[in-house]
Parts: structure tokens; C-alpha cells; sequence
């Protein structure tokens, strides 16, 4: 597979990548065309599983290259990654402040960011699109790092990243299709809107390439950053939502360790 990817440039890389991306985000909503709902029990243990692949890819695929780079770049590596890492978060804290989005499950009062008129549905894709702007922006930024040479980034690693988050896009797509399906709109209708949300990601892996290409001194600096986003996500959304049945609970803890394993085991054994 590394092979294939070494015959494009890193920006071609980043953006066959998320296109892979998005088409397990699509294949996750294309569920609505054989059920009308999954099972909640399997949908938290999804959730659970795309939890733990986040967190091991924010840490094997992101913090840990980030903080080498930094010493090999002559940074102070643990003040680079916390400036990175918490940038990361306080942005994505922004942006979950500010975009109106609706969370799965929960009624059209309960909508965040600024107030608007827009619908349920459009408000259920922005919820999971502001998810994937920091997967896309970090399989960019891996593919970007590969291109600059840095003895940290490889390109098994930037593969491993891609197909981990990829694995956790599947629920994703899903738990925007479902809900809409559940409501009455057509199974198309719900597809399309479910795959929607993963369009972003091509988007932002183009821009996360490019810009480490371009400005390879804050490399570390923005894969920390996509660290910290993409921990935001998983601790604000992916958990509360997978155990919020209770009676679920522990089977979700060990999905998400199940998914946490995949995940170090796909970066270390190809990175």
C-alpha cells in the first residue's frame, strides 16, 4: 500500500487518504438502505470503538511524532506540545461554541452554537462535520509531515492513521442517517445527508498537508494541535454519548479499549 501512496505528491497523498475517509463516513450512513435503526447496544459499542481508535492515533499517530520533531527542530518539546495540544482544544471549544449543530438523539431545543431557523437534519450533519475537521486536518498534517522529511513521519504511519480514523467515520455516518431515516425522510435523502458530514475531510487534509509543506517550523506545533482537537471530540461527544445507557457500560469500556488496540496496533505495526 506504501507503495502506492509514494508515486503522488503529499498533497495527493492527504487527498486519496480522506477520500477513504469520507467513504467509510458514506458506507456508515449507507446502513439506511437495509435497517430502519441499529441496535442501541451496537451503536454505543461503535461509539466506544471510534473513542479508543481516536485516542490511540492522537497519541501514536500525533503527540508522540510532534513531540520528536519538535526536539529534532531544536523546540522545547513539552512546551511545544502543550501549546499545540491545548491550541487544539480551546479551538475546537470555539468552534463547538459558535457553529450551530444539534447532537443525535437530542431534540431541536437543544441545539448549540449561535441560535438559527435551520433544520434538525442540517443541524445533525454540522454536529458530526465539526467532528471531522480535525480528523481530516490530522491525516493532512501526517501525509505533510512524510513529505518534509522528518525521520519521525512515516508513510506507514500517515496510512495507519488514515484507515484508523476511517474505521471510527463508519458509527459516524451512521448516527447521522439513522436518526434522519427514524423521522420519516427517505432513504436516499438520509444517506445523502449522512455522508455529507464527512466531505469536510478531503477539505481539510488538502489545507493540513499544505500548510506544514509550506510552513515545516510549526509541524510539531500543528500535530499537537490536531491531537488536542481530535481529544476534544472524543471526551466532549464520542464517550458521553456511547455510555449514556448505563446498562451498556461495560461492554463500551471495553470496545473502546478494543479500539484503542486496533489502532496501536495498525501505527505501530505499519509505522
Amino acid at each position: 500500500m506504501s507503495d502506492f501512496f509514494l508515486q503522488f505528491n503529499p498533497v495527493t497523498q492527504a487527498f486519496i487518504a480522506t477520500l477513504f475517509t469520507w467513504g467509510v463516513t458514506a458506507a456508515g450512513a449507507a446502513l439506511v438502505f437495509f435497517t430502519r435503526a441499529v441496535n442501541q447496544k451496537l451503536m454505543d459499542s461503535m461509539l466506544g470503538f471510534a473513542a479508543g481508535v481516536m485516542i490511540a492515533a492522537s497519541f501514536w499517530s500525533l503527540l508522540a511524532p510532534g513531540i520528536e520533531m519538535a526536539e529534532q527542530l531544536g523546540h522545547t518539546p513539552w512546551l511545544t506540545a502543550v501549546i499545540g495540544f491545548m491550541g487544539g482544544g480551546i479551538f475546537m471549544r470555539l468552534a463547538d461554541k459558535f457553529l450551530p449543530h444539534l447532537h443525535p438523539g437530542l431534540s431541536i431545543n437543544k441545539s448549540e452554537g449561535i441560535k438559527t431557523s435551520w433544520q434538525r437534519s442540517t443541524l445533525l450533519v454540522l454536529a458530526i462535520t465539526l467532528h471531522n475537521i480535525p480528523e481530516g486536518l490530522a491525516v493532512g498534517v501526517a501525509f505533510g509531515a512524510v513529505g518534509a522529511h522528518l525521520p519521525s513521519a512515516t508513510i506507514g504511519g500517515a496510512i495507519a492513521l488514515a484507515i484508523g480514523i476511517g474505521i471510527q467515520n463508519f458509527p459516524e455516518g451512521t448516527a447521522v442517517s439513522m436518526p434522519l431515516r427514524r423521522e420519516g425522510m427517505s432513504n436516499w435523502k438520509s444517506f445523502l445527508m449522512g455522508q455529507a458530514s464527512g466531505m469536510v475531510e478531503p477539505i481539510a487534509g488538502v489545507i493540513g498537508a499544505l500548510f506544514v509543506l509550506k510552513m515545516q517550523n510549526i509541524l510539531p506545533y500543528a500535530l499537537c494541535f490536531a491531537a488536542g482537537a481530535m481529544i476534544f471530540v472524543v471526551v466532549e461527544e464520542l464517550i458521553p454519548e456511547s455510555q449514556h445507557n448505563y446498562a451498556n457500560i461495560d461492554l463500551v469500556t471495553m470496545t473502546t479499549m478494543a479500539g484503542f488496540s486496533v489502532m496501536m496496533i495498525l501505527d505501530v505495526a505499519l509505522g
